[in-house]
Protein backbone atom coordinates (compact mmCIF):
# COMPACT_ATOMS: atom_id res chain seq x y z
CA UNK A 1 0.00 0.00 0.00
CA UNK A 2 1.77 3.65 -0.48
CA UNK A 3 0.72 5.87 2.17
CA UNK A 4 0.98 9.48 2.87
CA UNK A 5 2.95 10.15 6.29
CA UNK A 6 -0.55 10.78 7.83
CA UNK A 7 -2.06 7.62 7.05
CA UNK A 8 -3.68 8.20 3.78
CA UNK A 9 -4.00 5.78 1.01
CA UNK A 10 -6.22 8.46 -1.23
CA UNK A 11 -7.06 11.87 -1.40
CA UNK A 12 -10.34 12.67 -0.37
CA UNK A 13 -13.13 12.59 -2.78
CA UNK A 14 -12.05 9.11 -4.72
CA UNK A 15 -14.32 8.07 -6.98
CA UNK A 16 -14.70 6.96 -10.69
CA UNK A 17 -13.16 9.57 -12.87
CA UNK A 18 -10.97 10.23 -9.84
CA UNK A 19 -9.78 7.41 -8.27
CA UNK A 20 -7.10 8.27 -6.30
CA UNK A 21 -8.71 11.20 -4.97
CA UNK A 22 -7.87 14.95 -4.95
CA UNK A 23 -3.58 14.59 -4.80
CA UNK A 24 -4.03 11.05 -4.30
CA UNK A 25 -1.61 10.55 -7.53
CA UNK A 26 1.29 12.52 -5.41
CA UNK A 27 1.13 8.77 -3.72
CA UNK A 28 2.36 6.51 -6.62
CA UNK A 29 5.31 9.05 -7.98
CA UNK A 30 7.49 6.29 -6.63
CA UNK A 31 6.03 4.20 -9.34
CA UNK A 32 7.50 6.59 -12.07
CA UNK A 33 10.85 4.63 -11.37
CA UNK A 34 9.03 1.27 -11.52
CA UNK A 35 11.14 -0.16 -14.45
CA UNK A 36 14.62 1.19 -13.48
CA UNK A 37 17.06 -1.16 -11.76
CA UNK A 38 16.92 0.77 -8.24
CA UNK A 39 15.02 0.09 -5.34
CA UNK A 40 11.34 1.44 -6.37
CA UNK A 41 12.23 -1.00 -9.70
CA UNK A 42 13.03 -4.01 -7.04
CA UNK A 43 9.59 -3.44 -5.07
CA UNK A 44 7.31 -3.13 -8.30
CA UNK A 45 9.24 -6.75 -9.88
CA UNK A 46 8.32 -8.12 -6.29
CA UNK A 47 4.64 -6.89 -6.61
CA UNK A 48 4.21 -8.32 -10.54
CA UNK A 49 6.05 -11.59 -8.95
CA UNK A 50 2.93 -12.84 -6.75
CA UNK A 51 0.51 -15.48 -7.81
CA UNK A 52 -2.46 -14.01 -6.59
CA UNK A 53 -4.84 -10.65 -5.64
CA UNK A 54 -7.07 -10.41 -3.05
CA UNK A 55 -8.99 -6.58 -3.38
CA UNK A 56 -11.85 -5.04 -1.53
CA UNK A 57 -14.87 -4.52 -3.73
CA UNK A 58 -14.47 -0.60 -3.61
CA UNK A 59 -11.03 -1.40 -4.84
CA UNK A 60 -11.71 -3.26 -7.56
CA UNK A 61 -14.40 -1.03 -9.36
CA UNK A 62 -12.28 1.99 -8.46
CA UNK A 63 -9.73 -0.13 -10.58
CA UNK A 64 -11.82 -0.49 -13.59
CA UNK A 65 -12.15 -4.35 -12.46
CA UNK A 66 -8.33 -4.45 -13.64
CA UNK A 67 -10.20 -5.58 -17.05
CA UNK A 68 -10.07 -8.96 -15.45
CA UNK A 69 -6.48 -8.71 -15.49
CA UNK A 70 -4.29 -7.52 -12.51
CA UNK A 71 -0.94 -8.92 -14.04
CA UNK A 72 -0.28 -11.82 -15.92
CA UNK A 73 -3.52 -13.51 -15.21
CA UNK A 74 -3.39 -14.05 -11.69
CA UNK A 75 -6.46 -15.17 -10.27
CA UNK A 76 -8.17 -11.51 -8.69
CA UNK A 77 -10.01 -12.50 -5.24
CA UNK A 78 -12.55 -9.68 -4.43
CA UNK A 79 -13.88 -9.47 -1.32
CA UNK A 80 -17.59 -7.89 -0.72
CA UNK A 81 -20.29 -7.98 1.69
CA UNK A 82 -22.67 -9.08 -0.88
CA UNK A 83 -22.54 -11.05 -4.52
CA UNK A 84 -25.49 -10.08 -7.09
CA UNK A 85 -25.31 -13.44 -9.30
CA UNK A 86 -25.99 -11.11 -12.60
CA UNK A 87 -22.83 -9.63 -11.76
CA UNK A 88 -20.90 -11.67 -13.55
CA UNK A 89 -16.73 -10.56 -12.36
CA UNK A 90 -14.32 -10.41 -15.34
CA UNK A 91 -11.20 -12.50 -16.33
CA UNK A 92 -10.09 -14.58 -13.76
CA UNK A 93 -12.09 -12.86 -10.89
CA UNK A 94 -13.89 -14.06 -8.11
CA UNK A 95 -16.48 -12.83 -5.66
CA UNK A 96 -16.62 -13.83 -1.72
CA UNK A 97 -18.04 -12.73 1.19
CA UNK A 98 -15.86 -15.27 3.90
CA UNK A 99 -12.48 -13.98 4.02
CA UNK A 100 -10.92 -17.06 5.70
CA UNK A 101 -12.13 -18.93 2.13
CA UNK A 102 -11.22 -15.63 0.25
CA UNK A 103 -7.82 -16.23 1.88
CA UNK A 104 -7.66 -19.52 1.81
CA UNK A 105 -8.37 -19.62 -1.83
CA UNK A 106 -5.79 -17.33 -2.78
CA UNK A 107 -2.84 -18.81 -0.95
CA UNK A 108 -3.81 -22.43 -2.62
CA UNK A 109 -3.94 -20.05 -6.38
CA UNK A 110 -0.64 -18.42 -5.70
CA UNK A 111 0.96 -21.76 -5.06
CA UNK A 112 4.26 -20.66 -3.54
CA UNK A 113 4.44 -16.93 -4.27
CA UNK A 114 3.18 -14.29 -2.53
CA UNK A 115 -0.35 -13.15 -2.39
CA UNK A 116 -1.10 -9.73 -2.92
CA UNK A 117 -3.95 -7.74 -1.25
CA UNK A 118 -5.25 -4.37 -2.62
CA UNK A 119 -7.58 -1.80 -0.43
CA UNK A 120 -7.85 -0.86 3.31
CA UNK A 121 -11.15 -2.77 4.11
CA UNK A 122 -9.55 -5.96 2.56
CA UNK A 123 -5.95 -5.33 4.45
CA UNK A 124 -8.49 -4.68 7.66
CA UNK A 125 -10.98 -7.73 7.01
CA UNK A 126 -8.01 -9.62 6.69
CA UNK A 127 -6.08 -8.99 9.88
CA UNK A 128 -8.94 -9.03 11.82
CA UNK A 129 -9.86 -12.81 10.97
CA UNK A 130 -5.78 -13.30 11.49
CA UNK A 131 -5.20 -13.87 8.07
CA UNK A 132 -2.77 -11.37 7.11
CA UNK A 133 0.97 -11.98 7.93
CA UNK A 134 2.77 -9.27 5.89
CA UNK A 135 2.10 -5.64 5.32
CA UNK A 136 4.27 -3.61 2.85
CA UNK A 137 3.80 0.31 3.27
CA UNK A 138 5.23 2.46 0.64
CA UNK A 139 5.57 5.97 2.75
CA UNK A 140 5.39 8.79 0.74
CA UNK A 141 7.18 12.17 2.19
CA UNK A 142 3.50 14.07 2.05
CA UNK A 143 1.05 14.79 4.33
CA UNK A 144 -2.68 14.63 2.51
CA UNK A 145 -4.78 16.20 5.10
CA UNK A 146 -7.45 13.73 4.61
CA UNK A 147 -8.92 10.81 2.31
CA UNK A 148 -9.31 7.39 2.59
CA UNK A 149 -6.69 5.65 5.60
CA UNK A 150 -5.39 2.56 5.60
CA UNK A 151 -6.17 2.17 9.05
CA UNK A 152 -9.09 4.18 10.19
CA UNK A 153 -10.76 3.06 13.34
CA UNK A 154 -11.02 -0.64 13.03
CA UNK A 155 -12.52 -1.93 16.47
CA UNK A 156 -9.30 -4.10 16.04
CA UNK A 157 -7.28 -4.97 19.22
CA UNK A 158 -3.89 -3.95 19.32
CA UNK A 159 -1.55 -5.45 16.92
CA UNK A 160 2.46 -6.01 17.29
CA UNK A 161 4.51 -5.59 14.13
CA UNK A 162 7.79 -6.57 13.21
CA UNK A 163 10.28 -4.08 11.03
CA UNK A 164 11.29 -6.66 8.69
CA UNK A 165 12.79 -4.34 5.47
CA UNK A 166 12.90 -0.78 4.95
CA UNK A 167 14.41 0.06 1.57
CA UNK A 168 14.87 3.78 0.69
CA UNK A 169 13.70 4.65 -2.69
CA UNK A 170 13.17 7.82 -4.40
CA UNK A 171 10.26 9.35 -2.89
CA UNK A 172 8.97 6.38 -1.42
CA UNK A 173 10.64 4.42 2.03
CA UNK A 174 9.54 0.72 1.60
CA UNK A 175 8.97 -0.84 4.96
CA UNK A 176 7.79 -3.97 5.34
CA UNK A 177 6.61 -5.69 8.38
CA UNK A 178 5.56 -9.24 9.91
CA UNK A 179 2.27 -9.32 11.70
CA UNK A 180 2.97 -10.52 15.17
CA UNK A 181 0.27 -12.97 15.90
CA UNK A 182 -0.89 -13.58 19.38
CA UNK A 183 -0.93 -17.29 19.58
CA UNK A 184 2.50 -16.96 17.43
CA UNK A 185 1.50 -18.67 14.52
CA UNK A 186 1.47 -17.58 11.14
CA UNK A 187 -2.15 -17.85 8.85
Amino acid sequence: MSMSVDGYIAGPDDRPGQELGRNGGRLFNWLDDRMSEGINGQVYAEALATGAVISGRRTFELAGRWQGDHHDGVPIHVLTHHVDPADEPPGSAKYYTDVNACAAEAREAAGDRVVLVHGASAAQALLAAGQLDELELHVVPVLLGDGRRLFAPTGLDHIELELVRRLEGRDATHLRYRVVHQDGKQP
